[in-house]
């Protein structure tokens, strides 16, 4: 794939307004957040998604690397198909490709980035590696915590976030946008030093 193809920024979830304000739909959230960042509207895209072009932030006071944030219009368990539409569509590969996904082994607020592994349970997750065939794509991963006492882990998810974590919630949406930034801007290393760091 060229090194001229745009990055491709999915945030997963769950469509309709039903999920909306569940943790497992933090993903969707963040691109959410970047669209308003970027005043670019997301937009039905025919690779089953919504989805707008943008530039990553700023570098030395230019627009940022080119990208396609996008969130698929398929449930979790399907991600994959819109996936992989996008990239064919847009020319990309793997490994242009950043996932924003909920996280429960990551506590609650807290933000970590790597590339490829396993998918830990992740049915978003799982179903991207398996439609491309690779688990080698960057993952930016949104800490929502373990559920309290014996909560099933499938209730938690698709729960609303507390008032409390409500209250959080921009911070942590924007800690994860900035997040995508570095990461397409700077690259993987460079975004773990900065967000893995204590703070």
């Amino acid at each position: 794939m060229s090194d001229n193809a745009p990055w491709v920024v999915v945030g997963l979830g769950n469509p309709g307004d039903r999920y909306a304000g569940n943790r497992h739909n933090v993903g969707a959230m963040v691109v959410g957040e970047l669209s308003s960042r970027y005043a670019s509207p997301l937009r039905a895209h025919k690779a089953r998604a919504s989805a707008a072009q943008v530039r990553l932030g700023t570098v030395d006071g230019r627009p940022g690397p080119a990208a396609v944030i996008a969130v698929p219009h398929s449930y979790m368990n399907e991600s994959g198909g819109p996936v992989k539409a996008l990239l064919s569509f847009f020319g990309a590969g793997p490994d242009r490709l950043i996932v924003i996904h909920d996280e429960l082994d990551i506590d609650a607020g807290q933000v970590r980035l790597k590339l490829g592994g396993g998918e830990g349970g992740h049915n978003g997750l799982r179903s991207i590696s398996k439609t491309l065939g690779t688990r080698d794509y960057l993952r930016v991963r949104v800490g929502i915590g373990r559920p309290p006492g014996r909560m099933d882990p499938a209730d938690y998810v698709l729960r609303d976030f507390s008032k409390d974590e409500r209250a959080e919630l921009p911070f942590l949406l924007g800690e994860a946008a900035d997040a995508v930034e570095v990461l397409a801007q700077q690259g993987l290393l460079v975004a773990q030093q900065r967000f893995h760091s204590p703070r």
